[in-house]
Order: structure tokens, then sequence, then C-alpha cells
């Protein structure tokens, strides 16, 4: 068990150690804190039993430091639920106690009055002293395997092969300020439980921030806008594949031998069936689409362009076969305007369903007469505007996005 110490209480300093700081207190008020010695400093964690975040914090380190300083751990620990450093996943094939540097410089650029030790861009005599700062993780971690290439190559370069002195792999510090344990290590369902809450936390948190005219403390303005840049709603491209992939009834089958076939063993070939939805997007660019809107579309297809190929239908009243085309996995595309007519919804329909698709999204703002039915699963995506304001009724989903 765990020993405690009971003269130092952070829950008892809290509320008076943020009451500049309405953001991160609106924060603080729904993260639980358990004093431990187990940890040297303190850490913040999704617990794995009932997805709550919770601080864990070491009541004698806390006891030592001024109030200053009290408040900026507090604030670096919040930094990191709110970049999300504890529900995402760290980059794959990326050594854990690099991405733990890259976050916490990330963070600790913002906060001046942190104990000593502790990682910053441009602190002397350390491997961070020539880092910029007001940088993101994933700069730092960039300019971070940058140096270790650099390091491995001076390192073979070295006829005599001497190890450097004690420290030098890490410019005299040797592991990050706080504890990152537990990030990313809990199961699937109760990550996605947290991350909402989360979200919701941080929704809450903003929008007490936002009621004064010094709401936001401390928080810099590129820090703002970040937060609320990941407030806004975006699509979960992954979520919408499975989707299509679930409800569709077709699936791309091949024969193999590999798999028997279980009613002629030995005579005829398996089937090996490949789920992997054939989606079409068409992209309505009529005239009432603005191109603040196409960007929009196009600045989310970029973004399913990572996970997969899809087929590009761009209509007006009608589908030019000449414009259409395929939009491969890895593509980039900048934002075309190649129509300017009106809008007919029955074009793009008719034309999915002669082609035999699986899935079909409509990026548009919804401003025409319902179309015909589709033979595959149809979505619809426009602008949160016109999603509360559609010209007709439908029982098909909607996917709403901000401009």
């Amino acid at each position: 068990m765990n020993k405690t110490n009971k003269s130092f209480d952070l829950n008892m300093h809290t509320a008076r150690l943020l009451l500049d700081e309405p953001f991160f207190a609106s924060l603080s008020r729904r993260v639980n804190k358990t004093s431990s010695t187990a940890l040297p400093t303190a850490g913040v964690r999704v617990n794995p039993k009932t997805a709550q975040f919770e601080m864990i914090y070491n009541p004698e380190f806390f006891e030592k430091l001024d109030d200053a300083a009290r408040k900026d751990v507090l604030k670096h620990e919040f930094y990191h639920l709110v970049f999300e450093h504890v529900t995402g996943r760290k980059p794959d094939a990326i050594n854990p106690l690099t991405w733990n540097f890259a976050t916490d410089l990330a963070i600790n650029s913002h906060l001046e009055n942190l104990p000593e030790g502790c990682l910053k861009p441009g602190l002397v005599g350390t491997q961070f002293e020539e880092f910029p700062s007001g940088l993101s993780a994933d700069a730092y971690l960039a300019l971070l395997q940058k140096q270790e290439k650099e390091k491995k190559e001076e390192k073979k370069e070295n006829e005599n092969g001497e190890k450097g002195e004690e420290g030098e792999e890490s410019g005299g510090v040797s592991e990050q300020f706080d504890s990152h344990e537990g990030w990313g290590a809990t199961d699937s369902v109760t990550e996605e439980i947290a991350k909402e809450r989360l979200k919701d936390f941080i929704k809450k948190a903003a929008e007490e921030a936002n009621k004064s005219s010094n709401g936001w403390g401390s928080v810099p303005r590129d820090c703002r806008r970040d937060i609320i840049a990941r407030l806004k709603t975006n699509i979960d491209w992954r979520n919408v594949l499975r989707y299509f992939i679930k409800t569709s009834t077709r699936a791309n089958k091949r024969s193999t031998v590999k798999r028997l076939n279980k009613r002629y063993r030995y005579i005829h070939p398996g089937k090996k069936v490949q789920r992997r939805a054939n989606i079409a997007i068409s992209i309505d660019q009529s005239g009432s689409v603005s191109d603040e809107m196409l960007q929009a579309f196009f600045g989310e297809l970029n973004k399913l362009a990572k996970l997969a190929t899809f087929t590009v239908v761009p209509f007006d009243t009608r589908v030019d076969d000449s414009l259409v085309y395929e939009w491969k996995q890895g593509q980039n595309h900048k934002t075309e305007r190649v129509m300017y007519g009106g809008t007919c919804f029955d074009a793009p329909t008719e034309y999915v369903n002669k082609n035999g698709f699986d899935g079909h999204i409509v990026l548009t703002d919804l401003m025409a007469p319902k179309p015909k039915a589709s033979k595959c699963q149809r979505m619809w995506m426009t602008t949160k505007h016109y999603a509360e304001r559609p010209y007709f009724k439908t029982n098909e989903r909607i996917l709403a996005i901000d401009v």
C-alpha cells in the first residue's frame, strides 16, 4: 500500500492557486486528485476502472514548492489533458521517452515558474538549448528525432567507439519531470468514454472562460485557437468507413485455394471475402455552394484519403463522366470547382446506382428537392448551418462540419 502524507492536501489549495485562471480552475474541478508517495512528483491518467481522469501527486514534493511553482505544475498536468496526450496514442514506432520529452517541451514553453529540472526549450546546458519555444509536440518530436539521428551518425564516425560521459545522451536531463505512466494503456471502450468526457470538460471550461474578459487567464492566444479548434465537430472517417463496410451487402470476393470450400472440400476453391467498401463521394458544385464550403469539403476528403481510395463525382444538375475521378489513398487534392449550374440530387444518385457502389456520401448545402432512393447506403455532409435548415427531410445520416 502506498504511503501518503496528510500534511499537504492539494485539494485544499487548488481553488486559491487557480483563482486567476478560470479555464484551468474549471478543468481542475472535474479531475480527481489523489496523494501518493509512489510518484516522485505528479502525473495525470485515465483510471482504467472508472474512465475518470485523475491526478496523482506527491504531497511531499508539493509541500516544498512555492505557490507560483505549484500553480505551474497544476497547469502542466492540465495541459497534458487539453492536448490529448493522455487519451491519444503516441505516434507509431516512436521511442516512448522521446515522445514524453516532446509533449513536455510543448507544454513547458508556456510556463515560467516550473521547478528546477523540468524540460524546457532553450534551456542552457541541455540538449534542448537550440530548440525554439512555442512549438507543438509533433514539431519537437521531429527535432528530437533529427538530434538522435545526428548522434547515431556521429557515433558511427567515431573510430574509437568511445562512450560519452554519463548524461551526454540527454544533455544533462535523464527523464521527464512528471509521470506519463498509463497513457494509452486503457482498453478501447474506456478510452472512447474518456475522450468524450474530456471533450465535454474542455467545452465547459472554454464556455466559462469566455464569460469574462480574463477568463482564459495565462493561456496563450495560439493555445486558445487550438483548444477551440479541437472542440469543433470533426468527421471520424474510420467510423464512417466501418459503417459502410458493415452495412453494405456487397463485398470484393476472389477465389482462393488457401481457404477450403465448406460445402465441397478440396473440390472447389473457397471464396476469400475482402471487406472493402467501394465509396462514391458526390460533390455539389452548384452556385449556392460557396468557395469556403468547398474548401471545407476538400479538407475533409484529404483526411479520408489517408485511410481509403474513393471515387469523386462532381455534379450540379448533371454528372459529367469526364470529370469523375479516383482519389487514391495517400493523395492530396486542392480545392477545385469544375461546374457552376443548379442542383439536382437525382443526377449523382443515378450515377452511383448505375455503377454499383457500396456507399455514397453527398457533400452539399442540401438546397434542392429530395432525391430518388439510393440502392446503397447514402449519407449527406454539410455545414452545421444547413444541417439545421435542410430543404427536405430525410432519415439518412447527416454529417455536420464547421466552416
